[in-house]
């Protein structure tokens, strides 16, 4: 996957611009579901670019309920109905993850397993600038839609265990996941597919390639 360069934005631009520039670029789906015990898939897609100082990526998602509890930062987002995104870098076995509620708050760490994971301060986490945007509606057959949008700008000092200066050129490992541990019909989605017998989103074998133009 590459990852388009908008010249014109920059961690300054607003939310709403990057929001309305995503909207416009291609959607990949999150829609891979590896485990059979976990047969419901939600509607899920986001798209990315980026400038050169600054990762962009939005969620769309579609679900039949939603669950938003966690506000604090490092909290467990992924019991909550949640979308991630895990990026490695450099050939590297270490990786990020990072977490998101539908209310936009943020669980994020590095390390080179699911295990072994360094979580990092809000003061960085707070680096990150997010939008929330949420809709609920009932179908003509009567059951409860959700539709709910993240945006997220994510300057490239948040990938505070590397020294980027920009973005442009590198090339990464990267998988995108949809997830809801207590949520009414828990799920686990995938962009790129893994391969285990449970759950697990932190196996940096199964990411798939993005480069950054």
């Amino acid at each position: 996957m590459e990852v388009p360069f908008l010249p014109l934005l920059d961690r300054q631009s607003s939310l709403q611009e990057v929001s309305e520039l995503l909207d416009n670029l291609e959607k990949h789906a999150i829609d891979a579901a590896p485990w059979p015990a976990f047969g419901y898939k939600p509607r899920v897609a986001f798209s990315v670019a980026h400038s050169s100082d600054c990762f962009l990526v939005k969620f769309y998602v579609q679900e039949n309920a939603i669950r938003a509890v966690f506000r604090k930062t490092n909290d467990p987002v992924y019991k909550d109905s949640c979308v991630e995104l895990f990026i490695a870098f450099n050939g590297e076995e270490a990786y990020y993850n990072l977490e998101f509620n539908s209310l936009g708050t943020c669980l994020m760490g590095f390390g080179n397993g699911k295990n072994d994971r360094q979580v990092f301060s809000e003061s960085i986490i707070r680096e990150i600038k997010r939008s929330a945007q949420l809709n609920v509606r009932e179908s003509k057959r009567g059951a409860t839609v959700v539709h709910w949008e993240l945006t997220l700008l994510i300057p490239v000092d948040v990938f505070c265990c590397h020294d980027f200066a920009t973005l442009d050129g590198q090339n990464c490992k990267v998988n995108f996941f949809k997830c809801g541990d207590d949520l009414p019909n828990p799920h686990y989605l995938t962009w790129s597919t893994v391969t285990a017998e449970e759950p697990n989103f932190h196996l940096p074998e199964y990411f798939g390639e993005m480069q950054f133009q």
